[in-house]
């Protein structure tokens, strides 16, 4: 992406994600704030890393950032005449609010006919509810069935960590973007792209969403002591380390579990013999499967499985695949350059290019780090830059 310029006015997650990956790329990303700045910067004190906070680290490195107040008639020109040099537009501040400042794309595309301008909202452009404030946990965790198809209703719903719908839906948006630049490479034309984290959500939870749509049935989720197959389950060893099981082929699979596990009687129980035996005695084989590992430690498992070609893969917490090796080898680390001549570890974006590969620039801005700077590349003069300052246009 070295090249594109990319406008971003958006506020904690989602758009912000989005531009992240694009600066990653090699974009020149300019990060438009409110003078207080983003409200994601609040978070810092929960950390208590000395003023460091690492997931807006994580979405805005390598941003320029400008502190400017839009809502003011030349801050609003500012922000326009950034937007007529820019390649891409990403926000994901309200529909309502983007078309009283008149930032809204009918109000843009005349004026910016190659502009790739790309909107990420909770809930989408159109619909009764396109207005309603959003975060993931409301829009894409909760309202579009993911939090409520993982449990069964007589359990309690399972939280949330933060940003995991915002982080898919900014790589949705990031893949619409560069599609949407790979078309006007070939046309001249510019165009809104659109995602939400409503839609996102139901992609997502698309094979359950799918089958409503088929079959008007709904999907009810499974307890895990009663699976469709008890070779597709998470079981617990004796040192009380939690491993998931992946036979989903379950015949295929079926007599190297067995032998795996010391019961190669169990291949031919007419309890178990066949797929369907197993799904009509499954609260029976989990329990089964449950004593039988319990004998054993993670490691005694795992020697044994992969002496038998059974697939099988750990349940880690995150503090753990930080520190596995095969994480790290996949490449989900990137060291950032603090500033200071040092650099921290921190997570990669997730895609490599071998014939341009990417690197982090900078750490994420200081609020307004950038402003004047960004300013002199509009032919602002220093005299006008202290007259904005002096009317409370930019910090």
């Amino acid at each position: 992406m070295e090249g594109v310029k990319v406008v971003e006015l958006g506020f904690w997650v989602a758009g912000p994600a989005a531009g992240g990956i694009l600066a990653d790329w090699g974009a020149d990303v300019v990060k438009v704030e409110p003078l207080d700045g983003d409200p994601f910067r609040g978070l810092a004190w929960f950390f208590g890393l000395d003023g460091a906070n690492p997931p807006f680290e994580l979405d805005n490195r390598s941003k320029r950032s400008i502190a400017l107040d839009h809502g003011t008639e030349d801050g609003r020109e500012i922000l326009l005449e950034l937007v007529g040099q820019a390649d891409v537009f990403v926000t994901n501040l309200r529909p309502t609010a983007l078309r009283r400042a008149g930032l809204d794309y009918e109000s843009l595309r005349d004026r910016f006919p190659r502009l790739i301008y790309a909107s990420v909202t909770g809930y989408g452009l159109d619909g009764p509810d396109s207005h309603r404030p959003a975060f993931d946990v409301g829009a894409f965790w909760a309202r579009a069935g993911i939090a409520r198809s993982l449990v069964p209703e007589d359990q309690p719903l399972p939280m949330q960590r933060g940003g995991m719908g915002d982080h898919m839906t900014a790589m949705t948006a990031v893949a619409a973007i560069s599609a949407a630049l790979y078309h006007r490479e070939k046309t001249g034309e510019g165009q809104q792209v659109r995602t939400s984290l409503l839609r996102l959500g139901t992609y997502m939870v698309g094979w359950d969403t799918n089958i409503n749509l088929r079959t008007g049935n709904p999907t009810v989720p499974y307890d895990r002591a009663a699976p469709p197959n008890a070779m597709i389950n998470p079981y617990t060893t004796s040192d009380g380390r939690t491993f998931w099981m992946l036979g989903l082929e379950s015949d295929r699979h079926w007599p190297a579990t067995v032998a795996a596990l010391g019961h190669p009687e169990w291949e031919n129980d007419p309890r178990f013999a066949t797929v369907e035996d197993r799904l009509v005695n499954t609260r029976e084989l989990t329990a089964a499967m449950d004593a039988a590992i319990a004998e054993r430690t993670m490691a005694e498992w795992a020697a044994v499985f992969d002496a038998h070609d059974v697939w099988w893969s750990p349940v880690q917490a995150t503090h753990e695949n930080v520190d596995d090796p095969q994480t790290r080898a996949s490449g989900a680390f990137v060291e950032v350059p603090t500033g200071e001549g040092t650099t921290t570890t921190m997570v990669a974006t997730p895609a490599d290019f071998d014939g341009t590969p990417w690197e982090v620039r900078d750490m994420s801005p200081e609020l307004g780090q950038h402003t004047e700077i960004v300013l002199m590349e509009l032919g602002k003069d220093w005299d006008e830059i202290q007259a904005l300052k002096d009317q409370g246009v930019i910090n």
